[in-house]
């Protein structure tokens, strides 16, 4: 036997799902459709900006923070150390849970390592964006990207473990509210005055009900793949939105494609044997930014009105376009995506004709990349494959067959431009409006 370390090749049955847009992709029904094979599921980035609308048991549940798992009895559910976490948005989610009898109190974790978004956070992030005026980013005010800068600067950052300690987080709260108020005087003079002590009330009653979730998630979950148990990750928003990958500045502020599952987590990507991407088989984005097939008409308002693009959280129109498969094909290969879901199928019935992004024209240059740059991006033409609509209401479908011609047909066309194959069709909100291929 060779002297030295010895690596141990191991693969535990743990599978993420990506979005692969400007997310809202319905990323919430396919983990809900994948939940019941697994044992846990980890949410391991973003904040209460990111919603989920899962239907379940004849309820609707709006979800922000928590892992669309926690709806399950037998699931263990993590909030990881790459998320930054709301106490009071977290517990309303909990709390409204619990009025329709689900008890995810006793399901849920919550990592110590986690970081806690502030009242600071959220004045800060209107101060800044009503200073950017029409360059403002778009951001949903929740303090999530003010929460993560923090972290990033490390001086006025406090995580969960923090918080659950009273005396800790009350000196902490005592430091950082004044220096927070001069940055807040100076950008809005008239603004509101932090009162500490408030806070650290506030907060304190908070954490009372937290503390008993609270553990070292990262050695929790590493326990479990040793164990090899089902673990599912979710990635919330979408990949075009990833703070290092995206259409930058436009982006969140976390690693939201495949990337950020290590370091939001705690556990290696080579453990992951399963990565499925989401896409809409149309696009939408909300906020600014360069959007290439964006349709600012009739046809863009008639996907809206179809697929009820209106954001779970902020209640905002989405922007809508074309499928396109340039932005999606990076994205699926970034994240390393083994296949891909195509979600609300059903919203493009009753359309003469469809199209597909398939190329840029930046500049009078054809290309498939998607630039790096806004600037570029921002320039780019579609260059887009005309396929025929159809105009039957394709709900009821339970097979791949059961589509009209048309609608298979732009089902393998999408799959082919973005180079995966198509592992599911969703054609509706319900967990049996679903095709398996």
């Amino acid at each position: 036997m060779p002297r030295g370390r010895q690596t141990r090749e191991k693969t535990v049955p743990a599978t993420s799902v990506i979005g692969l847009q400007w997310g809202d992709e319905a990323k919430g029904k396919v983990v809900d459709l994948l939940t019941e094979h697994h044992e846990i599921v980890v949410r391991y980035q973003g904040g209460n900006n990111a919603g989920h609308t899962v239907k379940f048991d004849g309820n609707t549940y709006k979800l922000s923070l928590l892992p669309t798992g926690i709806l399950h009895e037998h699931v263990k559910s993590v909030i990881g150390p790459g998320v930054v976490v709301n106490p009071n948005a977290l517990l309303k989610e909990l709390d409204g849970m619990a009025e329709s009898g689900q008890d995810g109190f006793s399901r849920l974790f919550v990592s110590d390592r986690a970081h806690v978004i502030c009242p600071w956070h959220l004045l800060e992030e209107a101060a800044l964006e009503a200073a950017r005026g029409s360059e403002a980013i778009g951001t949903t005010m929740r303090g999530i990207g003010t929460c993560y800068r923090d972290k990033v600067g490390r001086s006025h950052a406090i995580r969960v473990g923090d918080l659950v300690d009273r005396d800790v987080f009350a000196a902490r709260v005592k430091e950082i509210v004044p220096f927070k108020q001069k940055i807040l005087n100076a950008l809005n003079p008239d603004g509101e005055q932090m009162n500490a002590d408030q806070i650290i009330e506030e907060y304190g009653q908070c954490a009372e009900r937290i503390r008993p979730m609270v553990k070292d998630t990262t050695a929790w979950l590493l326990d479990a793949v040793d164990a090899d148990q089902k673990i599912l990750f979710e990635g919330a928003q979408g990949c075009l939105l990833d703070v290092d990958h995206g259409t930058f500045p436009f982006v969140t502020s976390s690693n939201s494609s495949g990337c950020g599952i290590h370091s939001g987590s705690g556990i290696p990507g080579r453990y992951i044997n399963n990565m499925i991407g989401v896409a809409k088989a149309y696009t939408t984005r909300v906020g600014g930014g360069p959007f290439p097939t964006e349709l600012d008409n009739e046809v863009g308002q008639k996907i809206r009105d179809a697929g009820n693009e209106y954001g779970t959280v902020t209640g905002r129109p989405r922007r809508c376009g074309w499928l396109d498969t340039v932005a999606t094909r990076y994205s699926a290969r970034i994240s390393g995506v083994d296949s891909i879901t195509i979600a609300l199928l059903d919203v493009l019935s009753g359309f003469d004709e469809l199209f597909i992004c398939e190329a840029y024209d930046i500049n009078g240059t054809i290309t498939r990349d998607l630039p790096s740059r806004c600037e570029d991006l921002a320039a780019a033409k579609p260059v887009l494959r005309r396929i025929a609509g159809w105009s039957e209401d394709i709900t009821t479908a339970r097979t791949f067959e059961d589509l009209p011609a048309a609608a298979q047909e732009y089902v393998r066309t999408a799959g082919e431009l973005i180079g995966r194959k198509v592992s599911i069709v969703s054609v509706g909100p319900d967990r049996e409006q679903t095709i398996h291929i």
